[in-house]
């Protein structure tokens, strides 16, 4: 009978222990120091503190419970520093520059898949200014303007297909998880309005219902058809 009690208690705990997190925060920016930070989600139409931590010393821990995963950003005071995956597990956050946006989220599962893709994305972006500072490069080298033109358009054009594979690889590996649909949204919310590129309806046509239900995605879909519906009356 006490095995059964000892059984029970363990199975308690170790449940208990499954929903827990732990921050673990490192901040070289200097501005950061003695200043506190909050980690907020959206709820509704409403951001509400979920926990906070003064950085001393550069450093600043977090822990406590969490019912389910859920995208969450980190602020100082009213500035956002960053997004992150606010999941069970230890998550280690590394604030490079709050300034440039500049920081790495480790530890859990889908933080790590979050900082490699961000990882890539700076590369990427990096690459972008390169190619903005070339063709003034090109041309105070002695290279034809026009030539030089051609040339860094030609650039920016496979750049950017590099780009939007990326994040359409991105989302489609994360159809299943939070950082699909977070990613997906913030694509079709630097849309003028809701409409079907090439790339946004493949990832809709191949995504699974469980992501196509998400209410944001679900009306953006919805909206999508209305506007692809009056372009097609339009045409003669």
């Amino acid at each position: 009978m006490y095995k059964l009690y000892f059984f029970i208690l363990c199975l308690i705990v170790c449940t208990a222990c499954g929903k827990n997190y732990k921050i673990e925060g490192v901040s070289s920016d200097l501005s950061a120091d003695g200043k506190m930070l909050f980690i907020k989600v959206p709820v509704g139409n409403e951001w509400i503190n979920v926990d906070s931590a003064e950085v001393i010393h550069g450093l600043f821990k977090m822990k406590g419970r969490i019912d389910s995963t859920m995208m969450a950003f980190l602020y100082m005071d009213d500035k956002c520093i960053m997004p992150f995956v606010f999941e069970t597990g230890n998550i280690d956050i590394n604030i490079i520059s709050i300034e440039n946006a500049i920081f790495s989220v480790k530890g859990t599962t889908l933080n790590e898949r979050f900082n490699t893709f961000l990882k890539k994305q700076f590369s990427l972006n990096e690459r972008a200014n390169e190619i903005e500072r070339s063709e003034a490069r090109m041309i105070l080298n002695g290279e034809n303007p026009q030539k030089a033109h051609e040339e860094v358009q030609k650039r920016r054009t496979e750049l950017s297909k590099e780009i939007d594979n990326a994040i359409k690889t991105f989302i489609q590996d994360n159809y299943e998880n939070i950082l699909g649909p977070w990613t997906f949204i913030n694509v079709i919310y630097g849309l003028p309005y809701p409409i079907f590129t090439p790339s946004i309806k493949e990832i809709i046509d191949k995504a699974p219902d469980s992501f196509k239900n998400n209410p944001t995605i679900k009306e953006f879909i919805a909206e999508a058809h209305k506007n692809e519906d009056k372009l097609q009356a339009s045409q003669p």
